[in-house]
């Protein structure tokens, strides 16, 4: 660049330099969040798969046996994927609703406003490390599952498993983004977690088969998201499910922008992190 371009760029403050999308910013971003997770791997990753596992032992100890099937499939197998979605959902919320938290706490805000990252630049780094660590403790879970005795989580429609996996994985990431700019102490994320993703996750048909409901708990089971995710996942595996995948493909997209759209404009707006 010759001295004449360089004094034309400095004699107009205000013109930005990024004129499209800050991929170098994005990427510092989103290794930043995805390092500091691993950095604890132990906590992060493997305690959750080991958790999810035990769970997994509890249930198949106390309720399966000879002839006890769901859905056609023994019930280890039924119950597999549902505890690899709630997993990989549990850990998407956790890892992004302690970014912005633990930064505002520690008067570290500053960090994530002051680069020359845009609002969809800033959501995109945060909830793209946050599904990447729902991955991580997916796949540790379901490596696992592979050598399990009378475990069977071969998938039967790869696309299913992947795209409910992602859509999953990213309602909670945008869940717990929203948790983290309006939470102010770390008792009110606990509050996010243990009254409503918690009993959301459980009550999702993790660990039944909903269509084995009365009607009107099965109404209630249709209108939680959580068994959209759940199902959806699980007809991977099992090529079979309790809602139509398209429905359920529709109603977490529908809800992924909702949610998504929800945080873009609180991080705009600065609400509970620029006062």
């Amino acid at each position: 660049m010759n001295r004449e371009s360089q004094n034309h760029i400095l004699s107009e403050p205000g013109i930005p330099v990024i004129q499209s999308v800050n991929w170098g910013g994005l990427r510092a971003l989103y290794m930043k969040e995805v390092r500091r997770f691993f950095k604890v791997q132990l906590q992060t990753i493997w305690a959750p798969a080991i958790t999810t596992l035990l769970y997994l032992v509890i249930f198949t100890v106390a309720m399966s046996g000879p002839g006890r099937t769901a859905n056609d499939h023994s019930f280890a197998t039924f119950v597999a994927p549902g505890l690899i979605m709630m997993g990989m959902m549990q850990n998407s919320f956790a890892n992004s609703s302690f970014s912005l938290l633990v930064a505002k706490i520690q008067g570290t805000i500053v960090d994530y406003l002051m680069p020359p990252l845009s609002t969809g630049e800033l959501l995109a780094g945060l909830n793209g490390a946050a599904v990447t660590r729902a991955a991580f403790v997916g796949t540790a879970i379901w490596g696992a599952m592979l050598f399990w005795p009378g475990v069977h989580v071969i998938p039967e429609h790869l696309w299913a498993v992947l795209l409910f996996g992602f859509l999953g994985a990213l309602m909670l990431a945008l869940l717990g983004t929203l948790t983290s700019i309006w939470a102010e102490k770390f008792d009110h994320a606990a509050a996010i977690t243990n009254f409503i993703v918690a009993p959301l996750s459980l009550l999702s048909g993790t660990f039944y088969s909903v269509e084995k409901l009365s009607p009107l708990f099965r109404a209630i089971s249709h209108a939680n998201p959580f068994f959209y995710a759940i199902s959806g996942f699980r007809y991977g595996f099992l090529g079979q499910s309790d809602s139509d995948p398209v429905l359920g493909a529709i109603v977490l997209i529908t809800l992924n922008l909702v949610l998504g759209s929800t945080a873009y404009l609180l991080l705009r707006s600065g609400w509970k992190i620029k006062n």
